[in-house]
């Protein structure tokens, strides 16, 4: 099976590879040694580095305001990432849209566009916890509004330098002009989504590259959804090579496919477990992390050539994807074993995907 490819505004281009964090901060779970904030943000900044040393394309940060996440202003990091680099391109894994100010959104990815010299982009979606709506003084019952209302003006503000715009939540802009001014002439707005149609729809009918997070069951069931992206997108006149479809999924490499099972399994059924108990979940188990291991389930964890062909399943089942995000520090790694993981995705994983 080889890999699809898309046409870009450069021409043929083939998947990229790259790696989102969450940034969490935490005891190991087989250990139970902390790292401090201090050392996790550096351990963090390496691993960045190490991924634009070993030819990874991308790398992601999410944003929680959460005690176990250090991600709460992720574009401090990805500038802070942005002095060390110099190919990678650099982006959220997602910017909570729906409880930001698109102006500030604008401004702060315009600049690391300035210090990257044209590496930014962002993933921006609603996010899967709450807690920044009490904390900036947000309704929840206004999620979806918010969030649609916000795209727009950021989109809008990518457009022009000055706007005139009105919404329901925010004050109208009247014309005012917005700097800095970025390097890229249009910095890349991905729309990050789960398993909502109508999100899908959305992203389709603006034309956006769309981020899919695949965190469980099976990829397979996702098609229908990015059919119906593909579909919203046509329909509303937009190019086929603009449609560009995403994964952000859970996926861990190393030596081979038990070891890399036995290293992520403690510290993923720990994170899990945990959310489980406030979205009423049971507990996570062996038997069941092993059977999203299988040949048609969700993780992208393994050996070198196991985790090739998970990437390789993704892009099939989904009809072509251009992107794929693995998504480590949910297992709490400890920091050797995350970057021997890079080492082998850019090393190992990303050649034999792109048969190179």
């Amino acid at each position: 099976m080889e890999p699809r490819c898309w046409l870009g505004d450069n021409g043929w281009m083939t998947i990229q590879i790259g790696c989102d964090s969450f940034a969490a901060i935490g005891p190991d779970p087989v250990t139970g040694v902390a790292r401090s904030g201090v050392e996790r943000i550096s351990d963090l900044l390496d691993e960045i580095t190490l991924a634009d040393e070993v030819g990874l394309d991308t790398f992601g940060l999410g944003e929680h305001h959460r005690a176990e996440y250090l991600d709460s202003a992720p574009v401090v990091l990805l500038a802070a990432a942005a002095a060390r680099t110099k190919n990678i391109i650099l982006t959220s894994a997602v910017t909570v849209l729906s409880a930001a100010d698109p102006v500030r959104v604008f401004q702060e990815f315009a600049t690391l566009d300035l210090i990257s010299k044209g590496r930014a982009e962002m993933v921006v979606g609603r996010g899967s916890f709450i807690e920044s709506f009490p904390l900036f003084g947000l309704e929840l019952k206004d999620y979806d509004s918010l969030f649609a209302e916000n795209l727009d003006l950021l989109m809008a503000l990518r457009e022009s330098t000055t706007v005139h715009w009105k919404g329901k939540h925010r004050a109208a802009l009247t014309g005012q002009g917005v700097y800095p001014r970025p390097v890229q002439e249009r910095i890349p707005i991905w729309l990050g989504v789960g398993g909502t149609p109508e999100s899908f729809a959305r992203a389709g009918m603006l034309g956006l590259p769309l981020m899919v997070a695949i965190i469980g069951g099976e990829p397979h069931r996702f098609r229908p959804l990015v059919d119906l992206y593909r579909e919203a997108g046509k329909r509303a006149g937009h190019k086929p090579e603009t449609l560009k479809v995403g994964v952000h999924a859970l996926g861990y490499v190393a030596a081979t496919d038990q070891q890399a099972a036995d290293d992520f399994f403690p510290g993923y059924a720990e994170a899990f477990t945990k959310i489980g108990k406030e979205r009423g979940w049971p507990p996570t188990t062996r038997r069941q992390f092993d059977a999203l291991l299988g040949d048609t389930g969700a993780l992208a964890v393994g050996g070198p050539e196991r985790v090739a062909s998970r990437v390789k399943y993704y892009d099939e089942v989904l009809g072509g994807i251009s992107r794929f995000e693995f998504q480590m520090s949910v297992a709490a790694l400890p920091h050797e074993k995350v970057l021997r993981a890079i080492r082998l995705l850019g090393e190992t994983v990303r050649p034999t995907v792109l048969g190179i």
